[in-house]
């Protein structure tokens, strides 16, 4: 027999059904057993009558909460069952894994009048049993949500002639500075791991693709112990060509972003708000742009927040914050670009204009920063000289090669798939992704 997805129960009701999923509940009486089943799609009550079932009896003494069975039995619309108002009642019954008392406690139960309540496990310990902690419903949901939001930029983008690419993650050599990377042994050689598809991005610009991008995973060997880094992460990157300035740059993210989270509010919106306690905010174009300097000279009106001489061609972690409270008073908006940052803090590829400014941003959403975007600098000798200054000719040598042969003008951007999803629904970065890495966490 095929097998019902609990959310098309109801269109079984009155007929035989089969249903598959780990076991939320059971609660086992002397004359009645009632269990609740879930899948990835709804839960289920599965109620027995032991005198009608006895063959279903030894079994239903075995299963224990989050075993996985399957039922066979009829489907019943009943008004007393709260959940949903159906349920299903077996004539078969099989365990297709018994689960051991589990090693984590995954929500925080509350007290009874018999029994004290039972704090949840520290993030770290359910991070060691993971795919346990993965099957709550708020877990579930969020993944569904980041598909969605994905999903939505992918189709944005198809839908504007783009083409996806898939570039390598084993290369030979560092990807941006030539620090904090992953060495690995490539038989007899080093290669490494890439901290980001950027030098194939614009290999595909050379090659006349004109518009592409790439989700696929991003490694960072940075000794960072903060609720937003992690040592591998899952990049969304795009670059196109025949860009005019930078700015065309900011107006397509700003594009993909509103269109995104439109569709996900639209979908997910009510249960993020349930399960997370965020409203969903889907911005207005455009965005508001300001530059660094005009920033800090802003926070220190707003705020009295002066940062470090030798702070001031980057945007401190204390800036970013404040950032949002600023954006959030002046513009009614959660999202900010940043311009005009300092060369030094800037790669070496990004273009720059006649009095040394590079010409990319930083966009900021609620505080924290998910993009860095650019015009990339695409005349040869140019881009050779700016990395000949930050002493990487050498290192990139194969990457300069890619436009000693015509390049048209580009630019584009990279943000963090998993970080995104940290904001979207207001979680540490340990929790928005499937399994996080970290400098001291490399299981399971």
């Amino acid at each position: 027999m095929e097998r019902t997805l609990i959310r098309d129960i109801r269109l079984v009701a009155g007929q035989t059904a089969k249903v598959q999923g780990f076991v939320e509940n059971i609660r086992d009486g002397k004359s009645m057993a009632f269990i609740v089943i879930k899948d990835i799609t709804g839960k289920l009550q599965v109620t027995v009558e032991k005198e009608k079932c006895p063959q279903l009896v030894d079994d239903i003494a075995r299963i224990t909460p989050d075993s996985v069975i399957t039922c066979v039995g009829q489907v019943m619309e009943n008004e007393y069952v709260k959940m949903g108002g159906i349920e299903l009642l077996p004539s078969e019954l099989y365990i297709e894994a018994v689960a051991d008392a589990l090693p984590i406690v995954r929500k925080e139960i509350p007290a009874t009048k018999k029994k004290q309540a039972v704090e949840r496990s520290a993030i770290d310990q359910r991070l060691n049993y993971r795919w346990i902690d993965l099957r709550t419903d708020d877990n579930q949901l969020l993944f569904r949500i980041q598909s969605c939001l994905v999903n939505a930029m992918r189709q944005y983008l198809v839908e504007h002639d783009f083409t996806e690419i898939h570039t390598p993650k084993l290369i030979g050599a560092a990807s941006e500075s030539g620090a904090d990377v992953f060495e690995v042994e490539y038989f007899d050689r080093k290669a490494y791991l890439a901290q980001s598809p950027q030098f194939y991005k614009q290999m595909a610009m050379a090659s006349g693709f004109e518009r592409i991008f790439e989700v696929g995973p991003v490694f960072r060997a940075e000794k960072s112990f903060t609720s937003k880094h992690t040592t591998e992460f899952t990049g969304f990157d795009l670059e196109f060509s025949y860009i005019e300035s930078y700015r065309d740059v900011m107006q397509i993210e700003a594009e993909i972003l509103t269109y995104a989270l439109g569709v996900v509010k639209e979908k997910f919106g009510e249960q993020i708000k349930e399960f997370f306690g965020i409203d969903l905010i889907v911005p207005t174009l455009p965005f508001p742009v300001i530059m660094l300097k005009e920033l800090y000279s802003e926070l220190e009106k707003e705020f009295g927040y002066v940062p470090a001489d030798e702070d001031r061609g980057d945007l401190t972690t204390e800036a970013e914050r404040l950032s949002f409270d600023w954006v959030k008073k002046h513009f009614g908006h959660e999202f900010l670009f940043i311009t005009d940052y300092s060369a030094e803090k800037r790669a070496f590829y990004h273009m720059r204009d006649e009095n040394g400014v590079p010409q990319g941003y930083d966009l900021i959403w609620r505080g924290v920063e998910i993009t860095t975007g650019a015009q990339r600098e695409h005349r040869y000798e140019q881009l050779k000289k700016q990395a000949q200054e930050k002493g990487l000719d050498e290192d990139v040598k194969f990457y300069l090669e890619f436009f000693k042969y015509g390049c048209p003008p580009h630019g584009g951007f990279g943000l963090g798939v998993d970080r995104l999803t940290m904001l979207l629904l207001g979680l540490n970065i340990k929790e928005a992704m499937f399994l996080f890495r970290s400098p001291d966490r490399l299981n399971p």
